[in-house]
């Protein structure tokens, strides 16, 4: 029989595994407070967010709806500032980032990791201080890397020998010190007042000495889901500590006095919940530093330890807590230093999906219901994979609830899918819905603020949702709805 093709059948309709089904919840209405916002709850039968009705939100917004609650992504920046007082949180942009979220970030007090230019200039666009600005990449272009040094974001992480050498150039040229060429920090001191034209009136406040770290992948195994397990050698992110490489990235640094090193960064994965990992790489970046104590005579004063921290999405998830994470991670950096008799390091952490994973949820209008007798119920939404990728990508699990009634029904064994033209297109591949289910019925997802805006496309032509902050029993739209003017924009 050919490995690629055969007949229909059992293999065909990709049975569920014996482990599966999951559980039948014991309350199909109920909301587990560890999954869904924290001022979720329901009210004449439907979930309310934030005192705000879901059928309210569909009718003025319509669906898909990313619905933000932004009380609860406030609180969790409040939980990681307070947990970790005596040192550095950057939210992790890459999870979700607009205009809004950014204000909230600074407002709250916390740093913001940025991956492109892109994310930058969202940053950037709301006044967000470009000092409490890190900027990530393993490829970041010659335009993204001058753009950081012209603003004078507070660090840059080093991720491969050409941004090395690129960054100390690009420093340079912004310094005015490449032969042949002015520099953009002459261009800024002209609107300022000062001396136009000669290098040698530039202000010496403007001189830029980009602040950076090396990125090191330790080689731990952090236990989730091979894309975006971070901190193995067989991957695209970082210098290998045991190949020497992440050393000699250390060595070409010092040799550039255009670059201030300050520190190490090291981050092992996503969606982890337990700190064993962390315990790993704590020991082998201590060792590093020792080495760099012993063969350059410097101690770095900064580490990074990333972000990665999970966050439940389905019932027996494990809950991470945030203070004892922070008391976690406090007592391994400072176990390691000791043992390699070098003093504490400010630590640094990037809770990303840990701040807004739990926040969002998505809305969704139920289109059709398919009974596959034997087997289980289709249920088809009007978004999916463009909306929510991660199900596809990753195999991803969710919670779902009927929002916009409550049901005293049967459970019926159902797929949650979406419109698009590919079978891989699930929402939520295994769940149980009440048999009462019918088209025009309101669905939510829950633990969606994280990764499903951000890696959100156009798949078959259809718009992106828009996104809707609730507080206060109030809500408004944060990222208008793509329109088919969006769509067609730019095609000749």
């Amino acid at each position: 029989m050919s490995r690629y093709a055969h007949p229909a059948g059992d293999r065909h309709a990709d049975l569920v595994p014996e482990e599966r089904p999951p559980q039948v919840p014991a309350d199909l209405n109920a909301l587990d407070p560890s999954i869904w916002p924290r001022t979720s709850g329901r009210t004449d039968g439907a979930i309310t967010v934030a005192g705000v009705d879901v059928r309210d939100l569909a009718r003025e917004y319509g669906t898909p709806l990313y619905v933000i609650d932004e009380e609860d992504f406030r609180s969790r920046c409040h939980d990681y500032r307070a947990a970790f007082s005596d040192s550095d949180v950057f939210y992790a942009g890459k999870a979700f980032l607009c205009k809004e979220a950014a204000r909230w970030i600074d407002q709250e007090g916390l740093g913001l990791d940025v991956c492109s230019v892109g994310e930058l200039a969202v940053a950037l666009s709301v006044g967000f201080p470009p000092e409490r600005i890190a900027m990530h990449g393993n490829n970041k272009s010659a335009a993204e890397l001058a753009k950081a040094v012209e603003v004078g974001v507070g660090r840059i992480v080093i991720d491969s020998f050409e941004e090395i050498t690129r960054l100390a150039y690009l420093t340079d040229q912004y310094n005015g010190n490449v032969p042949g060429e002015r520099g953009k920090r002459s261009r800024g001191s002209e609107g300022a007042g000062g001396n136009k034209g000669t290098e040698g009136n530039k202000g010496a406040a403007e001189v830029r000495r980009p602040k950076v770290l090396i990125r090191v992948t330790t080689g731990v195994e952090a236990h989730t889901h091979e894309f975006i397990a971070t901190a193995h050698d067989d991957q695209k992110f970082g210098f290998s500590l045991s190949s020497g490489a992440a050393a000699e990235a250390v060595r070409r640094v010092l040799a550039m006095p255009q670059l201030e090193l300050v520190g190490l960064h090291s981050h092992i994965g996503s969606q982890i919940t337990d700190t064993a990992g962390f315990e790993v790489a704590a020991r082998r970046v201590a060792a590093l530093l020792v080495q760099i104590r012993d063969e350059h005579g410097i101690v770095l004063p900064e580490l990074d330890l990333g972000g990665g921290y999970g966050i439940p999405y389905v019932e027996g998830d494990e809950t991470l807590d945030v203070k004892i994470l922070a008391e976690s991670l406090r007592e391994i950096v400072a176990r390691a230093c000791r043992a390699a008799d070098l003093p504490v390091p400010r630590l640094t952490v990037e809770p990303g999906r840990g701040i807004a994973g739990l926040a969002g949820i998505t809305l969704y209008e139920v289109g059709t219901v398919k009974d596959v007798e034997g087997l289980r119920t289709y249920v088809s939404v009007d978004g999916g994979m463009s909306d929510n990728i991660r199900t596809a990508l990753y195999g991803s699990e969710y919670t779902c609830r009927l929002a916009s009634r409550e049901s005293d029904a049967k459970p019926m064994l159902s797929r949650l899918v979406g419109k698009h033209c590919e079978s891989g297109d699930m929402v939520v591949r295994d769940l149980w819905l009440p048999e009462d289910l019918v088209p025009g019925d309101l669905l939510a997802v829950a633990g969606t603020g994280a990764y499903c805006r951000s890696l959100a496309n156009n798949y078959n032509y259809l718009p992106k949702p828009a996104v809707v902050a609730v507080r206060d029993g109030r809500s408004r739209v944060i990222i208008r709805r793509e329109t088919e003017d969006d769509l067609l924009r730019g095609q000749l």
